[in-house]
């Protein structure tokens, strides 16, 4: 176990060596995800007395809305309020873990499956998601449409972390009254980066542990590993169900 808001350069070293071995004879990026979160999240302490360090931890990609499955489609088209185009990314959830039997199964997830950004302008209006690619050192034009002329500079870049110390009434995490709050989440922690596809990916930490500024910077390193984990999988086989 490694306390999540007392964390070591040697824990994360560590750390990252395992979650590069989370994709090993997985059949798709969905099982290395589903891997990458549990591992956070059963390995990542808050203090010294083995309670869990994370309420709920998260993986997401960027996916093209015209390889989504109706299910998801749909769900897309209900936040964006009408059908979206096909070259339209989605920032995808493809694994989660949390204390909440719901937050275990992306099929069972009630909301953020998959969240359509079809501009600039959009994307701008979901403080959380903006503040996101802004922290991880991205444009948000370089996410809803990467350039092939810059795909290798994005793809060999390293990135930043998404870090917000104080959960609690922050305009950058949603669902305030009724998960922050009640669920005891004090800090928010995520770290990714880009694929050789030219989809994001990143892993969103929701903890009950207080992660300082130092500590949340310590997690750079990961977003390289859990890369290793996944990249084989890139523009191949990501869904489970196909």
């Amino acid at each position: 176990m490694y306390d999540l808001g007392n964390l070591s350069e040697s824990d994360i070293s560590t750390l990252g060596a395992q979650l590069e071995t989370l994709g090993s004879g997985a059949p798709h990026m969905e099982d290395v995800a589903n891997n990458i979160v549990s591992h956070l999240y059963e390995n990542l302490a808050d203090g010294a007395d083995g309670a869990k360090g994370c309420v709920l931890a998260r993986f997401y990609k960027t996916h093209l809305y015209s390889l989504l499955d109706p299910e998801l489609q749909a769900f897309s088209d209900g936040v964006l309020g009408e059908s979206g185009p096909p070259d339209m990314r989605c920032l995808t959830l493809l694994a989660t873990v949390g204390e909440n039997a719901e937050w275990n199964s992306r099929a069972n997830s009630a909301g953020h499956k998959a969240i359509p950004l079809p501009s600039e302008d959009f994307v701008g209006n979901i403080p959380m998601i903006a503040r996101l690619i802004s922290q991880l050192g991205m444009d948000v034009s370089a996410v809803i449409n990467p350039d092939p002329a810059f795909l290798v500079d994005l793809h060999e870049h390293n990135y930043n972390v998404f870090h917000v110390a104080e959960a609690v009434g922050s305009p950058y995490i949603p669902a305030q009254n009724d998960f922050v709050v009640p669920y005891g989440v004090r800090s928010v922690v995520g770290f990714g980066g880009m694929l050789s596809s030219g989809e994001l990916y990143t892993v969103i930490l929701f903890a009950r542990a207080q992660i300082s500024h130092e500590t949340a910077e310590l997690f750079r390193p990961l977003a390289l590993s859990v890369k290793a984990a996944i990249e084989p999988f890139a523009g191949k086989a990501v869904f489970a169900n196909g």
